[in-house]
């Protein structure tokens, strides 16, 4: 008689993209999971925002000129785009300090002993931020209304192009977050990955035309904030919402700006996800 011959096929090759979406949606759960155990990170994001937006309506509406007036309402309009894309920037402090803490208490090196997805931990981790930012921005924009702000306040606009609007500052705000990622793997400590992660931050947000009308800035100082891909998001959210403040300039980003958020968007995300993915590499081995 001869021997049976064992047929059993050999185990399929895992799917190396199925692999690294569930390893990331996992990590993504773990840190939303911790987001529910401490409020407070979700409290203290939305009260910063808020106060920015109560501050500058109030205190700088009177002061600021908006085309040719000073009218307090329309500067609340003009406002309220800027608002919203530092909101989603600032969200980048946040995603370097998480990061960092997970490197220093060790937990990235248990992560990176399991089978799983090389990039996993850290898109997981992004993808759990970009949570938080919707619902901050959520919030944020339910006080804006309840302060007066209004879309299609200059120009007829329509929910879709609303939505639109907001999607371009949520891939903004995911964009920064790959950049906090590359600053939380760079440094030693949370503490110094919240200094590093916000510091940069003011001159890219202030440098534009999210709180001012560019067009009064020096030319020098004008054509930095008019290529700055902050500022291209807030014009394409003000163009989307209707708002007013949509500046007539010969920079193509000024002119396109739709096109412009959505091209630094994504190359911001595929130049800093490359690189701190090659960190955590360097960094876990």
């Amino acid at each position: 008689m001869s021997a049976a011959t064992d047929t059993t096929p050999p185990a399929a090759p895992p799917n190396a993209i199925g692999q690294s979406v569930r390893d990331s949606l996992v990590i993504a759960r773990r840190n939303l999971i911790r987001m529910t155990r401490i409020p407070e990170m979700v409290l203290f994001g939305v009260i910063q925002p808020v106060m920015f937006v109560i501050l500058f309506t109030y205190v700088f509406g009177g002061s600021m000129k908006i085309g040719n007036t000073t009218d307090p309402d329309v500067y609340k309009d003009f406002l309220m785009a800027g608002i919203f894309a530092q909101t989603v920037t600032f969200a980048t402090a946040g995603s370097a300090a998480g990061i960092a803490d997970d490197m220093q208490k060790g937990l990235v090196d248990r992560f990176r002993s399991l089978p799983m997805a090389r990039g996993a931990v850290l898109t997981g981790r992004t993808v759990a931020d970009l949570v938080q930012t919707a619902i901050t921005l959520l919030v944020l924009a339910i006080v804006a209304l309840l302060v007066g702000w209004r879309t299609g306040s200059a120009d007829p606009t329509s929910a879709g192009e609303v939505l639109a609007g907001f999607g371009l500052l949520l891939l903004l705000g995911y964009a920064f977050t790959w950049i906090g990622a590359l600053i939380g793997l760079s440094v030693r400590t949370p503490e110094a990955a919240t200094s590093g992660g916000i510091i940069w931050l003011f001159p890219v947000t202030f440098v534009s035309n999210a709180f001012v009308d560019s067009s009064q800035m020096t030319p020098w100082l004008r054509h930095i904030a008019e290529w700055n891909p902050f500022s291209a998001t807030v014009q394409a959210c003000r163009e989307l919402f209707g708002n007013p403040g949509v500046v007539q300039s010969d920079a193509w980003p000024m002119q396109h700006p739709v096109w412009a958020s959505l091209i630094w968007s994504v190359l911001i995300i595929a130049v800093f996800r490359t690189l701190a993915v090659r960190k955590y590499r360097s960094a876990a081995s």
